[in-house]
């Protein structure tokens, strides 16, 4: 069953990714050549006027991305068979296998997830250009990378509610770090209009017409904080609950190692951004790096540290 699982989350990941390139990059030049014969032959810059084209209103059928339904029931099919999947893999019988690997999964197919919530209420296309791929080789890495953390307290109630709220905290801040990478992209190339015409052709005209798919910078910057916010509440919880949970089993609530030490320094770092955001309204480049650099500490709290210990280690617990 596990095999049929991960090929079926794999397939289809890997449509939704061929989809989504095969689609969206000709449907920009189209739409730019329809819209400069409209405009009676006249110069316009590729893909100026395609996103309006791409995004039509929900009159007509679709959501807010453009997409058709059955775009969104393949991404909920996939959704379901790589929860399923996980459900599996993670819990088989009564025990727990877990490691760095199905951490990644976890967190991208909860990232995939929000990211299907939010293409219902915005233009998300070229964020999911970036998503899909990405969610197809994590939902595959625990083949490569199966570990063999087997928990005996995984049936304990706080336990699991612990392990849940993680997850989700985590695949807001996975979700917002792809937001954060974009938008440092679609600012370089914003800041990049006065180069020379032939110099921003050598530099690739892809990249542009993948970044002309997103939202304007202003949604996604609020969307950006509204992920962290939420991914800064969970983690608060998460934290709380894994001390409560240290208390049950360990008799100590603080245990000084290095997964305790990079959470507590990850929620600290987006607690500083979004009191930054509110009192000096802190935007831009230097927050954008500010979130990339505190998704990577939160990395570092366990996918990092059980990378470390059973692939560079080859130890397990």
């Amino acid at each position: 069953m596990a095999i049929v699982l991960y090929a079926l989350t794999a397939l289809l990941y890997c449509g939704l990714a061929f989809h989504g390139w095969a689609t969206r990059n000709p449907a920009l030049a189209a739409a730019g050549g329809a819209a400069i014969g409209h405009q009676g032959g006249q110069p316009g810059r590729p893909g100026g006027g395609a996103a309006a084209v791409l995004v039509p209103g929900p009159g007509n059928g679709r959501a807010a991305d453009g997409q058709p339904a059955w775009w969104h029931a393949v991404v909920l099919g996939a959704l379901a068979s790589h929860g399923w999947l996980l459900h599996e893999t993670i819990f088989p019988a009564d025990s727990m296998i877990f490691g760095f690997a199905f951490a990644l999964s976890a967190m991208l197919w909860l990232g995939v997830g929000i990211y299907w919530i939010e293409s219902f209420f915005f233009s998300l296309a070229g964020l999911g250009l970036i998503v899909f791929p990405v969610a197809m080789l994590a939902s595959l890495m625990p083949l490569a990378f199966p570990g063999a953390l087997i928990l005996g307290y995984a049936a304990r109630p706080l336990f699991k509610l612990h392990f849940v709220i993680a997850n989700v905290a985590y695949g807001l801040f996975t979700l917002a770090a792809f937001h954060a990478f974009l938008m440092l992209l679609a600012e370089r190339r914003l800041h990049g209009f006065n180069r020379p015409a032939d110099a921003d052709a050598a530099s690739g005209q892809w990249l542009g017409r993948w970044l002309d798919l997103l939202p304007p910078l202003l949604t996604l910057e609020k969307l950006l904080f509204r992920l962290i916010a939420a991914g800064f509440v969970l983690l608060t919880l998460t934290i709380a609950s894994g001390f409560l949970f240290s208390e049950q089993l360990f008799a100590r609530a603080f245990r000084v190692d290095h997964k305790t030490v990079f959470a507590i320094l990850s929620w600290a770092m987006f607690g500083g951004i979004l009191i930054g955001r509110h009192f000096r309204g802190w935007r831009g480049r230097t927050a954008l790096r500010w979130v990339i650099a505190s998704f990577g500490i939160l990395l570092l709290a366990y996918v990092g540290s059980r990378f470390v210990i059973e692939v560079v280690l080859h130890r397990f617990s």
